[in-house]
């Protein structure tokens, strides 16, 4: 609520630096979007070592993606694994609009969101509609293929020491909206 009303936590980062030389021990991980419009960090109002941050374009998975996830779970023994994604997001409208793109390793983003986009338009959506509704699909097929392909972040959901929240970020409105949770 900070962050949508403008009013922002003052800091000491001074201090702060000096006390995060000797280690850190984030609150959260968050799997979050590349896009320049969305850092976790402002979102959130946090400051230096509060979270843990892994961004990729689409929010994309691969084993290092992943790890950095894992690193956050089983050795800072992060209690929250929040996966935040934001309307208008650009790599999922590729995905939409493009479906065949091949430039460079772009193909490899839109392939990872192209399940959502069949399944959203299997449902009827078109335009903005498409592009918001395969957001929400693609943000719960992170989810389960996190709980599915990561022993270590499916291990820690059972044992009550992590929680899992996917959360959608609203650009107009600078609010974030939790779609499910694992608690």
């Amino acid at each position: 609520m900070r962050f949508v009303q403008g009013l922002f936590q003052g800091r000491n980062l001074l201090d702060l630096r000096r006390t995060l030389a000797k280690g850190q021990q984030p609150g959260a991980a968050v799997l979050s979007c590349s896009d320049s419009r969305v850092p976790a960090e402002i979102i959130f109002d946090q400051s230096l070592g509060d979270l843990f941050v892994v961004r990729t374009a689409g929010l994309v998975l691969d084993p290092t993606s992943i790890g950095s996830l894992e690193y956050a779970v089983a050795h800072l023994h992060v209690p929250l694994l929040v996966i935040k994604g934001h309307e208008s997001c650009g790599a999922v409208t590729a995905a939409v609009e493009h479906p065949e793109a091949t430039e460079g390793h772009i193909g490899a983003i839109i392939a990872q969101i192209s399940p959502a986009v069949a399944q959203a338009r299997q449902a009827g959506n078109h335009g903005h509609d498409l592009v918001e509704a395969t957001t929400d699909l693609h943000l719960k097929y992170l989810e389960e293929t996190l709980l599915r392909v990561s022993p270590i972040i499916r291990e820690a959901v059972d044992a009550g020491r992590l929680e899992v929240v996917v959360a959608k970020y609203f650009l107009h409105a600078g609010q974030v909206q939790p779609l499910t949770s694992t608690f």
